[in-house]
């Protein structure tokens, strides 16, 4: 795992989100439907990962299948904290759906986006 540490996963049916530091950053990895019903099971590893001094947050988008206004709002004010913070949020691997939400609210502009998890944390 290139020096990272696995911290671990939380499930709740239509989302899973597995969670793991590498270096500075938290790598975020979303798998089903970011809606209503599930963003707290992200919003919950992004304010820990913050609270961990990680500011720096990947979110590894391969496999999210789904994302409502909701999650996108989680995305957008972890953008903001992470920020507030020094960091920053990036996108990897954007499944079509997903980022056509994010083109159609013109919320991609603010992240910054990568086509690999990798070139996130190299970036």
């Amino acid at each position: 795992m290139d020096g990272g540490t696995a911290a671990g996963s939380v499930n709740q049916g239509r989302l899973r989100v597995d969670v793991r530091t590498e270096g500075r950053s938290a790598v975020l990895k979303p798998a089903g439907e970011l809606d209503h019903h599930t963003a707290g099971l992200l919003q919950t590893p992004l304010d820990a990962a913050l609270a961990d001094g990680r500011s720096r947050l990947v979110i590894d988008c391969s496999q999210l299948d789904f994302c409502d206004s909701t999650g996108l709002n989680v995305l957008l004010t972890a953008r903001l904290k992470a920020e507030a913070a020094g960091g920053g949020v990036h996108l990897a691997e954007m499944q079509p759906v997903v980022a056509r939400v994010l083109e159609i609210t013109g919320a991609g502009a603010v992240f910054t986006m990568h086509e690999t998890v990798q070139a996130a944390l190299d970036g």
